[in-house]
């Protein structure tokens, strides 16, 4: 353990663990498959990245968010640790570049994107390397059970039947208890082997807010709970109106969403995290990646698809275990347009069929073709030319995914790169003209390792050191590219389409139980348990969550609103879940006035008439004509 507390002072700075990395190191260490469950920012990359430092080999990472694959990327090189990373969108070249030098040890860690795990230059190439350890983050996209499934989290498999003697780490924020077993048999677990942190958050006040003025409702929360903010919302236009709307009553606030541009989206991280802007509001596209320990409010305006979801969003309030509070705002028509979502997520297969059939001509793609074949793809275009709304032509394409007929990356921002394909002595043989000069010079100057790996670089930040416009920046590097001095991919923003699957005639396409029914069975399953949360009037919200993700025995939160309103009687929670069980219990056998009801109960009166205000505001139980009380079934 002191090698592992060593490594952690080195490169980190911290002197001791937080609860439970020290055990799954320790596990990871031993060689034991290990599966992690632990909170949003708990610390699970530690968890694998002190380990691997100890030991000879490099570890392999799995995520499927590129824009975090990238972030931890650069946040290791910073402390001197060797990484890189291989995703959809990288030249063949580069990938070759950066396996050739996996093999040759040039990395401690490799970070891969699922979908090119089972690519057969990674095998050959993982086959020849030294491997120490397999990490899978967000490893409930492996279940088909889990709110998040990805297919092409299922290749994982295929590389343990590779690296059979190599210990994989799973690590989850979020498993309901079916999904914990599922993830350990998806990914060959040799034993059971689980390490988990309760969900528990003693500091944060789970709060849900009946309102048909959701704006209004939003401005009071902020001007009663100081301090930073985030706010969701479920589209784009939406972030900006809400913006606008928060920085008309003086609350500075600023809009994110991934269409962003990269630099903006950095420089609006940047002013969050310093305290220049005190609200983000955005699409569930903030918060990967992002630590911010004294954030004093979450609030969603929208309900989420699903209470794991929600976790995650929610629990990036008061990571400095301060009080904070996650408020979820709600009105009955929230309730329509979850169900309207089911239709949306699900389009009838009919209309499926139609997306394939139409995907295929505009990509060219004949029947027996087409595998393998990867395509940037312009799905606004598509849905042009072929007349599809987007929302049901993308949600088809999800399924068509879930079905093995295509892989479809969401849109990401590749940052240009540049890679010096010269050797160094050889450079400064060569004879540039002076501008080119300049450019290399600021290039060598700003980035590291441009002879070996691929850097991310900007041209409006070398334009700024260069005091020259930004095109011209990306002439001279197209110049000095055209020469095969340097290989320079310009930045481009898209998704990217592989076909895993020939073309098939429509009529043979599968849209089996699994990838439709049953998915679309366990969605419902997921909004009606958001919308039961929403509507929930007896029960601590905190408690509601935990035993979603299978916790017992848990006592109730005492700061949520179900809470607040039950502390508002003066009642201990014992005591009042005894009167109202009480209450409840002699009403179901008839209707009683309240005089009646409280000389029955044969308890202190005043709690009891407590008890009974809250069940009438709770609408648990009513008046009829005749002033007796009855229970609402």
């Amino acid at each position: 353990m002191q090698q592992f507390l060593s490594i952690l002072k080195q490169y980190w700075g911290y002197d001791n663990f937080r609860p439970l990395q020290a055990d799954i190191i320790q596990s990871i260490a031993a060689g034991k498959d290990t599966l992690g469950l632990m909170p949003t920012g708990g610390g699970k990359s530690l968890t694998f990245q002190v380990p691997a430092l100890a030991m000879e080999g490099v570890c392999i990472v799995v995520t499927p968010l590129i824009a975090l694959m990238k972030d931890q990327v650069e946040n290791l090189k910073k402390r001197g640790i060797s990484a890189a990373a291989i995703y959809s969108g990288m030249s063949t070249d580069e990938i070759n570049i950066t396996l050739d030098n996996c093999v040759f040890q040039a990395y401690k860690f490799l970070y891969v994107s699922p979908e090119r795990l089972s690519t057969p230059v990674f095998i050959e190439k993982i086959k020849q390397a030294k491997v120490c350890i397999i990490a899978v983050d967000e490893s409930h996209c492996i279940s088909q059970w889990g709110y998040d499934f990805r297919p092409s989290y299922l290749h994982i498999a295929d590389i343990r039947e590779v690296l059979q003697d190599i210990p994989v780490l799973a690590l989850t924020a979020t498993a309901t208890p079916e999904v914990v077993v599922d993830i350990q048999e998806k990914l060959l677990f040799r034993q059971k082997n689980i390490f988990q942190k309760s969900f528990s958050r003693s500091n944060l006040a789970y709060v849900v807010r009946i309102t048909e003025n959701k704006d209004e409702q939003l401005l009071k929360i902020l001007n009663s709970v100081p301090g930073t903010s985030v706010v969701y919302v479920r589209n784009r236009k939406r972030t900006k109106e809400i913006a606008d709307f928060l920085n008309l009553n003086g609350i500075s606030a600023e809009h994110f969403h991934a269409g962003l541009k990269n630099e903006t989206k950095d420089e609006r991280q940047r002013r969050w995290k310093s305290g220049e802007t005190r609200v983000i509001v955005s699409t569930n596209a903030f918060g990967m990646g992002i630590d911010k320990a004294e954030v004093r409010s979450v609030v969603h305006m929208d309900l989420p698809d699903s209470l794991e979801a929600y976790f995650q969003e929610a629990g990036r309030a008061g990571r400095d275990e301060k009080k904070a509070f996650a408020v979820m705002l709600y009105n009955n028509s929230d309730a329509v347009k979850m169900r309207k979502r089911v239709s949306d997520t699900f389009p009838g297969k009919e209309m499926v069929l139609k997306v394939y059939d139409a995907l295929c001509n505009y990509l060219e793609i004949g029947i027996g073709s087409g595998l393998d074949k990867v395509f940037a793809f312009d799905i606004a275009d598509y849905c042009a030319k072929f007349k599809l709304p987007i929302l049901i032509a993308f949600n088809s394409l999800k399924i068509l995914q879930q079905a093995g007929y295509i892989e479809l990356t969401d849109e990401q921002d590749n940052s240009s790169r540049v890679l010096f394909t010269v050797l160094k002595d050889d450079l400064y043989k060569l004879r540039q003209n002076p501008e080119q000069e300049q450019l290399i010079h600021i290039l060598l100057r700003s980035y590291t390792g441009l002879f070996t790996d691929p850097a991310y670089v900007n041209e409006d930040l070398i334009a700024k050191r260069l005091g020259w416009k930004r095109d011209d920046v990306y002439n001279q590097l197209i110049g000095l590219a055209k020469e095969q001095i340097i290989q320079y991919i310009p930045r481009k923003k898209t998704p990217f389409l592989t076909f895993t699957h020939e073309r098939e005639a429509t009529e043979r396409i599968v849209l089996g139980k699994e990838a439709y029914d049953d998915r679309r069975d366990r969605y419902i399953a997921r909004v009606k348990s958001v919308l039961d949360y929403a509507q929930e009037e007896n029960f601590c919200r905190s408690q509601v969550l935990l035993t979603y993700f299978g916790e017992k025995n848990t006592k109730a939160c005492g700061k949520c609103d179900i809470c607040l309103k039950k502390k508002e009687t003066t009642l201990s929670d014992d005591e009042f879940e005894i009167i109202k069980s009480l209450i409840i219990d002699t009403l179901k056998e008839e209707a009683l006035t309240i005089n009646a009801l409280t000389k029955k109960i044969n308890h202190k009166e005043a709690k009891t008439i407590q008890v009974i205000r809250f069940l009438l505001d709770n609408g648990l139980v009513a008046e009829n004509n005749l002033m007796k009380l009855f229970v609402i079934q």
